[in-house]
């Protein structure tokens, strides 16, 4: 296999490295009421997260799935690339187009394999995570929201988080924490949600802070640096909670978009609040999409079976060693 001028494997193909894995034991225990078509794989590995064993079996089960890391702002660029030698060392970085290769060739990808993605279009993907990405010789990809390129406004996620904690309150939202208004409030159809937000701006004491954004331009620099650009939507909304033309309208207009800023069409979709929609499938079918991944924290197959519903883990970019060695063993973190 050809090595970056990093060492690192360039998996611009889908070549299978030879793997010697330790087995799952089959003395544990199977868990109890497993969900409908799992994987017996995956009930053993859920398990084992869910009552504590052994790390290393984890780290077994991991080995033979796909791990795509879903990163948000990167503000500690050093503890980031403490991360990236980390998985230089334990796992396989691969790219956007060595996963569709392998969709379309049908061939499932190495052992250990690790996606690196980003959302939100945050300027610190450019600032921080390049850098480290480039000097490892690591592919990644950042999904945009288009209605933040080139502004300096917060994603409506992180507008409400300020707002709730400052103050703000809307009469759809009940009683409860910050985290369960902010659930309540992304659980409402979307006209209701942008309702509650324009409340939640009006009756807060304070407006969210600027949040400065990439620019087109700089998207330019993000693909030359072997970061794939993919869409998020206009504005992200939670398209299980739209109508028809608002789905439409969000991903179409965001495909125009980023095709006019990069000169090539996008070929990969973020769900934005990380769940997957039926009627998002169909348009990213017709207009070309060859991936689309969810934020479901959980593996997905070194060969994913559906291509517009790949899985992703959640990763916080100034986690510690222990905690990225846990999330690489596929323990999503703790929210």
């Amino acid at each position: 296999m050809p090595l970056s001028h990093a060492g690192t494997p360039d998996l611009t193909s889908t070549t299978v490295l030879p793997a010697h894995l330790p087995s799952v034991p089959s003395a544990l225990p199977a868990p109890p009421g497993p969900a409908a078509g799992e994987p017996a794989g995956d009930r053993l590995a859920s398990w084992l997260v869910h009552t504590g064993c052994a790390l290393p079996f984890l780290r077994a089960h991991a080995a033979r799935r796909l791990t795509v890391l879903a990163y948000g702002p990167v503000a500690d660029q050093r503890a980031f690339g403490a991360q990236l030698d980390r998985l230089c060392q334990v796992a396989v970085p691969v790219s956007l187009p060595a996963l569709e290769q392998a969709l379309t060739r049908e061939q499932p990808l190495p052992p250990r394999s690790v996606l690196i993605t980003f959302d939100d279009a945050d300027r610190t993907v450019l600032e921080h995570a390049l850098p480290a990405l480039t000097a490892r010789g690591l592919p990644a990809v950042a999904f945009v929201a288009t209605e933040l390129i080139g502004t300096d406004r917060p994603s409506w996620r992180d507008e409400a988080v300020f707002l709730l904690a400052h103050g703000g309150c809307a009469r759809a939202l009940c009683a409860g924490g910050a985290a369960d208004r902010l659930a309540q409030l992304a659980a409402l159809p979307d006209p209701d949600r942008r309702r509650s937000l324009h409340e939640l701006r009006v009756s807060a004491r304070a407006s969210a802070p600027a949040r400065p954004r990439l620019t087109p331009a700089e998207l330019g620099r993000l693909v030359a640096g072997r970061v794939a650009v993919g869409s998020q939507c206009l504005g992200g909304p939670e398209l299980p909670r739209c109508d028809e033309a608002t789905v439409r309208a969000e991903v179409q207009g965001a495909h125009r978009e980023l095709t006019g800023w990069l000169g090539a069409a996008p070929t990969a979709f973020a769900y934005p609040g990380g769940s997957p929609d039926p009627r998002t499938a169909g348009l990213l079918r017709e207009l070309g999409y060859r991936t689309a991944f969810l934020t479901d924290h959980r593996l997905s197959p070194r060969l994913p079976r559906e291509a517009l519903h790949i899985s992703r883990l959640a990763a916080d970019a100034a986690a510690g060693p222990a905690e990225f060695e846990a999330l690489l063993a596929g323990r999503p973190r703790k929210r």
